[in-house]
């Protein structure tokens, strides 16, 4: 089993944190194996970045994705550049309000997430990554609810757990609701 995963938005969205999180939670909290790649344009916040996600049961023999099973995005340049890329049967999770313009995309499952809106909801929005992943674990169950929190406690500044694990649990019970729907 090799699922590839990439984020992708613009700098300051937390994307390539995103990555980080999920693999260590997929290394250190899930017993499995993975690699985490990042790019970014070579401005520090607003330029196209993303964080990319290999695991798998057995050895990662190439590190990087070439056709993702899920694609986490968050910005219109990123879902113009990376939805037609998505392997037939995979997942989109996208930001609604941060992605106005779709394409009418073929075999895909598409989860829409306001996760901007959310995270401004509880009055920060540099949050919104941390509710995608939330939203990410309740849509693919690929990695344990508590392997995520494990690793987003690992990886945030000290004092934000709470105001993290929040975002978290957000976006996990708003996915959830959409898979019932």
């Amino acid at each position: 089993m090799r699922i590839e995963i990439r984020f992708a938005g613009f700098g300051g969205q937390g994307i390539i944190k995103s990555g980080i999180i999920t693999a260590a939670a997929a290394c250190l909290y899930a017993q499995k194996n993975a690699v985490q790649t990042q790019s970014y344009g070579p401005e520090s916040r607003g330029g196209a970045c993303k964080s990319e996600v290999v695991i798998s049961e057995e050895e990662i023999d190439f590190p990087k994705v070439v056709e993702p099973d899920i694609l986490i995005v968050m910005s219109q340049h990123a879902y113009n550049e990376y939805a037609e890329n998505v392997k037939q049967g995979g997942t989109i999770i996208m930001d609604p309000d941060m992605i106005p313009h779709e394409k009418d995309l073929k075999n895909v499952n598409v989860f829409r997430v306001p996760a901007t809106q959310i995270a401004e909801g509880m009055q920060r929005k540099i949050v919104a990554n941390i509710v995608m992943l939330g939203a990410f674990v309740a849509v693919t169950g690929l990695l344990d609810k508590n392997a995520l929190t494990e690793a987003i406690k690992a990886n945030i500044p000290r004092g934000t757990e709470e105001l993290n694990l929040n975002a978290f649990e957000k976006g996990y019970e708003y996915a959830k609701n959409l898979l019932k729907s």
